[in-house]
């Protein structure tokens, strides 16, 4: 198994063209399916304020060691992303924003070293073109992706722990494949980086996923004794713990077993080995998911697996190092889908980790030698293609008849009539009816890049013209009302006092108001919060209660006990008293103990 690098038979100029060509379309597709309108929208709940208030938290209090959020610790994740979003703050403001900037930048990079990575090792020994075909086919299948996009513009931890996790494999490779002694040491230390990078993101993972990636891969190719020993395992482990471990015991010693228990117990070893927030799905959940989450590529997936050929294992022991992208991105693919297959708890974002393996595959696919050929018939790009003129038309099929499943949410029950009312659904059927003509013709052509660019053009559009006006209306919906609220609350607010959400949870709400709320997740338990709150000598006199008119029914309040200050959408904020409190919580104790006396 030598180590020779691929020979480029491109003259320099042809491939410094090329390359530029392909970066200038990589940074477009970049931006957007990441920058474009970032901070458009506001924050979406449930998830992304709590990262957004514990990063303003550390700037406001100069705490950058423990995260909080409404006052109480959140150990949940470590502190990479709150420290990402808190420098953004204090770089361009406190705003959606900065928020999700991190996010975007980290699916950018990744896509760019996507890019360098296939344009050094992505094509085949005696190919022609420059290899800045599969790095610009790879690079923009890895940034433009549905899992991808949604996680790049949310800012949370997720895009953060695939581009550490990426990188790390992707620097991993670099080593692994080249030659030059220095040049394989300074990828190996960067390798060691992006894993503490990652384990700061987001834990174990981001060492354990990478780890066994890496052992698999070797085990299949014999050679996992040479290579460890290659990687200076001892300077790693001490560059790793350099960087990682300071945090990490600086949070415990400041916050003990509580933090321990919380993150290592709860967090972690609970979420591999139970059901955690009632995350359950089936064993097959992640098939269906990385189907969705890497379209529009998805129906070209199976025939890059099936070009991996695994299990021709002696024909890639006969090839060089830097001829083992495919196989190892394959086993990228394979660890991770098979890691959050057995973990009991299961999430969507979870393989997200794996969509840069799937952008290299569907990469290599495309910048094979007969991909670009128009005379010969490529079965597999023609059986794939076939494949996506089918999902073209049947997404245009049924998108009319997506009305009642877009009225699911409660804070939104009538996007679907005004998606339809507006024209979005037809829109929807004319673009994706109009692509799958587009298709067609290509088909016809034998023009089997022409799918991977017709698919690009067409997805970019569809971000442009369709998504980005339709998450526009999904906030005015959903999460304009709350901010509303927000502005009502900060001027109408009395001196201490207390701020309760009753019946439902909207994180978003402490970041707008930059204050602490007590929340009652459902109507009992919010009598006893309630009944706590006025309990305490030193509450004041009057409450702020925020909820929806069907939880201050299902309390008993009647409307002439409170006074209404605002109400948007399906929320209102009332302001009631301590008395009027007490007399509905009494109505309550009545109501249950003739209820009992009955039964």
């Amino acid at each position: 198994m030598g180590e020779s690098l691929p020979t480029k038979k491109a003259k320099p100029p042809q491939l410094a063209i090329a390359s530029t060509i392909c970066l200038v379309w990589l940074m477009t597709m970049g931006i957007i399916a990441t920058i474009w309108n970032l901070g458009e929208i506001g924050l979406v709940d449930e998830t992304e304020p709590l990262f957004a208030e514990a990063a303003r938290q550390m700037t406001v209090t100069g705490d950058w060691i423990t995260p909080y959020f409404n006052g109480e610790t959140r150990f949940d994740k470590p502190p990479l992303i709150y420290w990402a979003i808190a420098l953004c703050y204090q770089a361009i403001g406190v705003n959606p924003w900065a928020v999700r900037l991190p996010s975007a930048l980290a699916a950018i990079f990744l896509g760019w070293f996507g890019f360098y990575t296939l344009r050094r090792f992505g094509g085949s020994p005696g190919q022609t073109q420059p290899f800045a075909i599969a790095g610009c086919i790879g690079g923009t299948a890895i940034v433009m992706n549905v899992q991808t996009i949604a996680w790049a513009r949310m800012g949370v931890s997720d895009m953060l722990l695939s581009a550490g996790i990426g990188s790390a494999l992707l620097a991993f490779f670099f080593a692994y494949a080249t030659p030059e002694r220095q040049a394989k040491q300074r990828w190996y230390q960067a390798f060691y980086a992006f894993c503490a990078l990652a384990v700061l993101t987001k834990g174990p993972v981001g060492i354990v996923l990478p780890g066994l990636i890496i052992v698999c891969f070797l085990a299949y190719m014999g050679n996992l004794k040479l290579v460890l020993g290659e990687m200076n395992l001892k300077g790693g482990v001490l560059l790793f713990f350099a960087l990682t471990l300071p945090w990490y015991i600086l949070v415990t010693w400041a916050n003990g077993w509580d933090y321990i228990n919380s993150f290592f117990g709860y967090h972690n070893i609970e979420r591999f080995t139970s059901v955690v927030n009632n995350h359950s799905a089936p064993w097959y959940f992640y098939i269906p998911t990385i189907f969705v989450g890497f379209f529009p590529w998805s129906v070209y997936l199976p025939i890059a697996l099936f070009k991996t050929r695994f299990w021709q294992r002696r024909a890639w022991l006969r090839q060089p190092r830097s001829q083992h992208l495919r196989i190892f991105a394959f086993f990228w693919f394979i660890c991770i889908f098979g890691f959050f297959t057995i973990a009991v708890t299961k999430l969507p974002s979870y393989v997200l980790p794996l969509m840069p393996a799937c952008g290299i595959l569907v990469a290599l696919v495309w910048s094979e030698p007969e991909a670009g050929n128009s005379k010969r018939f490529n079965p597999g790009l023609f059986w794939s293609g076939v494949a996506n003129i089918i999902l073209c038309l049947a997404l245009a099929t049924f998108a009319p008849f997506a009305t009642p499943a877009l009225g699911n949410d409660p804070a939104m029950p009538n996007l679907g009539t005004t998606l339809q009312e507006l024209g979005f659904l037809l829109q929807f059927t004319g673009h994706y009816t109009i692509l799958a003509i587009v298709l067609f013709i290509a088909l016809l052509g034998k023009w089997w890049r022409g799918l991977w660019t017709v698919n690009a053009i067409a997805f970019a559009a569809f971000m442009i013209f369709i998504v980005t006006p339709m998450t526009e209306i999904v906030d005015q919906q959903r999460q304009l009302p709350l901010r509303e609220l927000a502005q009502t609350v900060t001027q109408t607010q009395q001196p201490s006092e207390p701020l309760v959400m009753i019946g439902f949870w909207k994180p978003s709400l402490t970041f707008y108001t930059e204050n602490t709320f007590i929340y009652g997740h459902h109507s009992q338990q919010s009598l006893v919060t309630l009944g706590n709150l006025i309990q305490d000598p030193e509450t004041p006199e009057t409450l702020l209660i925020l909820g929806e008119l069907k939880n201050f029914t299902s309390m008993e309040f009647e409307p002439q006990q409170y006074e209404v200050l605002d109400q948007q959408g399906v929320y209102q904020l009332v302001r009631i008293s301590k008395e009027e409190v007490i007399n509905t919580l009494n109505k309550n104790i009545q109501k249950a103990s003739i209820l009992m006396h009955k039964s």
